[in-house]
């Protein structure tokens, strides 16, 4: 049965609160593409680095037709400083679009404006969305506790019918922040509007590991428990702080990568088969692994944290991470963070799913691995090393590479180590090219929904704790590295 439902009054927040998803209607506005793309922190480094140029392919791809692109920040910009930044983006598409994305480009880039703008005064966005055209998708590109006042501080009427609220991530800053910015949210606009940004929850890497995982009986009837002995999901960067210090010195590697992206990953390669592709089938699959994980309790064995030291990453030297400008180094902040989480159900039970992320390693890492059982019973007579058969699958570009022992060449009895490589399919968009295009077109599926956010962080939440207490110690490594000493940082 289909209810009907007022886009401006409250969801269902009882239903957000227990994690259950809600029955929301397919009203006209929930379908209606978006007119107006309003960039709140529009100044700020994640617009200009990584949302302009996800626009400007939309665009330029003729998938974001008519859009208005509207800015706003708190500092205060001249027109031509903002016209700028949106040229820099654009010319970096416009140079292989066609002719009619970049008349597309060019439509939008004259029109655009920018607005010196306080969000967390009273009234002061609900003025400017009086202006632009309706519907709109707001975009907080903005520290998560100033999303967070300029929510409360809005009222549904504020908010034109079909209004989308984007928030990017880390979405609060433990589970009863996130609580309560849900709770905002939902006051203001239906679950179906508010879209949680997870770029690792690019439409291409998602599909990518569906249609591994589903489409193929060699590898589904062995994805459990049975035959798999573990999954690792690794993303070690060779970058530094890169000038995020205000941010990234308060979050930390657990917080900033396994706490949202990891975990979201991880519970893709763990959910079951979901009855369609739809964004509720999808979604309740990744809420019923989330809601079943846990990390063990000795918090001393089942998490690691470590923070870099001087050191050469190729041909530059990098500083201790405490000297680096805009670290405090009372905050005890980790560069390196690894977590043992465990999916508490029938398919994994006893299987570990190790989560690393850290940055200033010697080599870029970004995949994870799943790791097979040894075969029961290996015939006497073959030589060489009985290796485990590893699946890998590599994000950013999508690859999948399959490693298993076979006969070496010259001795039939000899096991020789080969790897089979294939590239998965990308999207020309990049994954925040496809996350604004689920956005302007109301497709919450590669959204994080607001019952996943929470337990994200209430998996996470007591491991902070306890690093908090200083109950696992904080190791270091040099940049350029693998790691601490005594971290296994290699596949094996």
């Amino acid at each position: 049965m289909t209810t009907s439902q007022d886009p401006r009054k409250p969801a269902n927040h009882s239903a957000l609160q227990s994690g259950a998803p809600q029955d929301t209607s397919a009203e006209a506005d929930s379908t209606s593409a978006i007119r107006t793309l309003l960039i709140l922190g529009a100044s700020g480094d994640l617009t200009g680095r990584l949302l302009l140029p996800g626009v400007s392919r939309l665009i330029a791809g003729g998938r974001a037709e008519g859009i208005t692109l509207v800015g706003a920040g708190s500092d205060d910009w001249t027109p031509q400083q903002w016209q700028e930044r949106v040229s820099d983006a654009f010319e970096q598409v416009a140079d292989n679009a066609t002719a009619e994305g970049k008349a597309a480009l060019k439509a939008v880039q004259t029109s655009t404006t920018y607005h010196k703008l306080d969000v967390t005064a009273p009234g002061a966005l609900a003025k400017l969305l009086t202006t632009v055209q309706a519907p709109t998708a707001i975009y907080f590109a903005l520290p998560p506790a100033v999303s967070q006042k300029a929510c409360e501080v809005l009222r549904p009427e504020d908010l034109p019918a079909g209004t989308r609220l984007v928030m990017e991530k880390p979405f609060g800053s433990d589970q009863a922040s996130a609580r309560t910015l849900n709770g905002a949210l939902a006051t203001l606009v239906p679950e179906d509007h508010i879209h949680r940004v997870d770029h690792f929850l690019g439409k291409s890497t998602v599909f990518n590991i569906l249609g591994l995982r589903f489409a193929n009986r060699l590898l589904e009837p062995l994805w459990n428990s049975d035959n798999i002995a573990k999954i690792e999901i690794v993303f070690d960067e060779d970058l530094t702080l890169e000038n995020r210090a205000r941010y990234y010195d308060k979050a930390g590697a657990l917080r900033d990568m396994i706490q949202s992206h990891l975990l979201q990953i991880m519970a893709i390669l763990a959910m079951d088969v979901p009855a369609t592709l739809s964004e509720r089938d999808v979604r309740d699959g990744i809420a019923a692994v989330l809601r079943a994980s846990s990390i063990d309790p000795d918090f001393s064995a089942s998490t690691r944290r470590a923070r870099y030291t001087h050191g050469q990453i190729g041909s530059r030297q990098v500083p201790d991470y405490v000297d680096e400008e805009g670290v405090d180094p009372a905050n005890n902040t980790e560069t390196l963070a690894e977590v043992e989480v465990r999916v508490k159900n029938w398919r994994w039970a006893g299987v570990p799913f190790v989560l690393r992320s850290g940055k200033s390693l010697g080599r870029a890492r970004k995949e994870a691995v799943i790791t097979y059982k040894a075969v029961p019973h290996l015939p006497t007579g073959f030589q060489g090393v009985d290796s485990p058969t590893r699946l890998h699958i590599g994000f950013g570009p999508d690859t999948l590479t399959l490693d298993l022992d076979i006969n070496g060449p010259g001795d039939p009895f000899t096991l020789s180590r080969v790897q089979l490589q294939a590239d998965l399919a990308g999207d020309e968009l990049l994954p925040y090219g496809e996350v604004l295009d689920g956005v302007l077109h109301g497709d919450p599926l590669l959204s994080v929904r607001g019952d996943t956010a929470e337990q994200c962080w209430r998996i996470v939440d007591p491991a902070l704790e306890a690093w908090r207490d200083n109950t696992v110690p904080i190791e270091e490594y040099p940049a350029g590295s693998a790691g601490p000493g005594g971290w296994d940082s290699s596949e094996n």
